[in-house]
């Protein structure tokens, strides 16, 4: 009898991890709700009421008794779990639409007595009982499940109710059916990793990566490229992680050329070594579900084309927020953003309850947190584009796309990353990434003749930044708009010398020096709360409020001393359209450590507000002949032979096995999204 192909493994969270147990298992499959007022012992199953008057919360038990290893589960007595969870459903219309397969197979070993039964879901999260076993001794049951009714959505789960004290779970699999035999060729991944500065979280999502053998076993290599100071090389841990990953660590040494350069040296080595048909992805400071890696890969072996893979993203320190599920473009604004609802909390609502989730939702990208990539995709549309950080995976998979390559976000699997919530790149040194890069992508793939409401999408921001006195973004946002207009020829060569030419100019602007030191303003000024839940002005009142600021920020001298003292304190939660208003004001950053100080210029108002303009229209008069520049530039910008030359791999590298890579300088600071 052949070895059955195992699609998802039923697994667990280590007892030292008891936040994320809702993402593996619910313990009671009538999930409990309690209202206010409403009697405890009663229990809800399916969605909360759509109409209460008090807010709701969710009870759970404490599941880490139950489990047992990795992959075991003892209910205890009379008690009942289920296995309809993130992590352990089975997304099947997912499998449907992309694979070859034709259904799945749930294999089941338990000991003791007790019962397994088998639901499903279709898009409107409607469930339904599909099988069920009654078991009493030691043994494995087996479900053959077709895939009819997925095409829309739909997961697969079971449910174990123990009817004794021994019943256990001691594993469990979803697997490829045998009529859908022969089995597919044993593809192989190599895993690429960028990483700056963050030596200790990379060498413990090496060290995690080391834990699982079914991860190793389809697993060639891992090459790291180290782009930092804090070099992994030097860390104590390093020989333990090598020595865990069997030989299989490649650590590289390169000038930082962002996370574009690392992750383009990543599919630059996997595809000249050869040995790989996918490339994974990852950030280096996620913590990874190693399963996760094992789905992806087993996934991509099975797709009837080439796919490139995605896994979503949990909150790092909110563990079942499920931040990133399905990401889209907007291509009239050009600009990246979920398609379904962020920041969904497990905790509230699990996977059976939340009818968005049972919804198949398809992608035009997912985030290079992590990101499976066949090998033939690279060789036939290129790495990364040279744009430092932003953008490149978003790109990437836009160009993908248009060779008929099409990207995957797969339910189940998944890493924890630090999430934007308290993020706020917009506004500091990245602010120049975040627009020239969208131009630049825009100019290759907007379907729309001048790109649509780009232009005017720009220059709204860049009123906005104006409001808020944050001219170093705008200052930043312009040097954007002049670099694209000056073509595609210098991508590649300011990969590693505009941020110090951007951070060189950011001393000429207050508001970009982050103030820590709340003493140094004397009496630090009191936080002003009013108009935090103020209407945001549209229609006639946009108008107005626009042109009463452009002449009051434009025209009239701020108070004397707003330069010696701000007046006030803003919360990050106060709306920018409360800002302006003001003559000085230090406001909070968005993670809390510090506060920026933005004081009224009319002269530098006027003149970045004079010079947006005319950068807008000038670009939009332009669009057509740059689109059609950039876009017989993409193959250059994104070729092997260019990232060769750009990572100086094309010039004779030292003999030494461990030699440094002849690209290596002092690394800039920065270079990661």
């Amino acid at each position: 009898m052949s070895t059955p192909i195992v699609l998802q493994k039923v697994v667990f969270p280590s007892s030292s991890e008891p936040d994320v147990a809702p993402l593996y298992v619910d313990p009671d499959e009538w999930t409990q709700i309690i209202s206010p007022g409403v009697d405890a012992g009663k229990k809800r199953r399916g969605p909360a009421p759509e109409d209460t008057t008090q807010p709701l919360r969710l009870t759970h038990h404490n599941v880490t008794p139950m489990l047992n290893g990795r992959r075991g589960l003892k209910p205890g007595l009379d008690k009942r779990v289920s296995l309809g969870t993130y992590f352990n459903a089975f997304p099947a219309s997912y499998w449907r639409r992309w694979t070859s397969l034709t259904g799945v197979r749930l294999s089941i070993s338990t000991t003791g007595p007790g019962d397994i039964i088998v639901y499903r879901s279709n898009a409107r999260g409607v469930i339904q009982v599909v099988d069920s076993a009654r078991v009493e001794d030691a043994g494995t049951v087996d479900f053959d499940l077709g895939f009819e009714y997925f095409i829309d959505g739909g997961w697969y789960w079971f449910d174990l109710v123990s009817r004794g004290e021994d019943f256990a779970l001691t594993s469990a699999e979803w697997q490829a059916p045998p009529s859908d035999a022969p089995a597919p060729p044993a593809r192989t991944l190599t895993i690429a990793i960028t990483t700056l500065n963050r030596t200790s979280y990379c060498l413990e999502l090496l060290a995690t990566i080391a834990t699982d053998a079914d991860v190793l076993a389809g697993l060639d290599q891992i090459i790291v490229v180290d782009q930092g100071t804090d070099k992994i090389r030097d860390h104590a841990r390093h020989a333990e992680v090598d020595a865990a990953l069997g030989g299989r660590l490649r650590v590289i040494d390169q000038v930082n050329a962002g996370g574009s350069g690392g992750f383009s040296r990543g599919m630059l080595e996997t595809v000249a070594a050869g040995t790989s048909d996918y490339v994974m992805l990852l950030d280096d400071d996620v913590v990874a579900e190693p399963e996760s890696i094992r789905r992806a890969l087993a996934f991509a072996r099975l797709c009837t084309e080439p796919t490139i893979v995605g896994g979503h993203m949990f909150d790092m320190f909110d563990k079942t927020k499920l931040h990133a599920f399905a990401e889209s473009i907007d291509t009239w604004n050009f600009m990246w953003g979920p398609i379904t609802p962020s920041r969904h909390d497990f905790t509230a609502s699990n996977l059976r309850q939340t009818t968005w989730l049972h919804q198949r939702n398809d992608v035009a990208y997912n985030g290079w947190w992590m990101s499976l990539i066949p090998v033939e995709v690279i060789r036939e549309v290129g790495l990364s584009l040279p744009v430092f950080i932003k953008w490149d995976d978003a790109e990437f998979s836009l160009r993908a796309s248009e060779h008929g390559y099409s990207t995957v976000s797969l339910p189940g699997a998944a890493v924890w990353h630090v999430s934007w919530v308290d993020k706020d790149d917009s506004r500091d040194w990245q602010a120049f990434y975040h627009a020239r890069n969208r131009l630049v992508a825009a100019l290759l793939h907007s379907p729309h003749a001048k790109g649509g409401r780009l232009t005017i999408s720009n220059l709204a921001s860049d009123v906005r930044h104006l409001l808020t006195m944050d001219y170093y973004t705008v200052k930043l946002r312009q040097l954007a708009y002049e670099s694209v207009m000056a073509g595609p020829d210098s991508l590649h060569g300011e990969l590693t010398s505009r941020l110090p030419a951007i951070r060189s100019i950011a001393g000429d602007y207050p508001e970009s020096t982050l103030i820590k030191d709340l003493g140094r303003f004397g009496r630090f000024p009191m936080t002003n709360l009013v108009g935090s839940d103020a209407p945001r002005p549209s229609g006639r009142e946009l108008y107005s409020f626009l042109i009463k600021n452009f002449v009051r920020h434009g025209m009239t001298k701020p108070h004397p001393g707003s330069d010696e003292r701000p007046d006030t304190h803003l919360p990050r939660t106060a709306p920018w359209w409360t800002v302006p208003s003001m003559d000085s004001v230090v406001i909070t950053n968005a993670e809390g450590s510090g506060v920026t100080w933005h004081i009224r210029d009319r002269a530098m108002f006027r003149s970045l507000l004079a010079s947006s303009v005319a950068q807008n229209l000038k670009f939009r008069r332009r669009w057509t002949a740059l689109s059609e520049t950039y876009r017989a530039s993409q193959h250059d910008l994104t070729s092997m032979a260019s990232w060769t030359t750009t990572l100086g791999l094309d010039t004779p590298a030292p003999s030494a096995p461990d030699a440094v890579d002849p690209l290596v300088a002092a690394p800039l600071d920065g270079g990661r999204d």
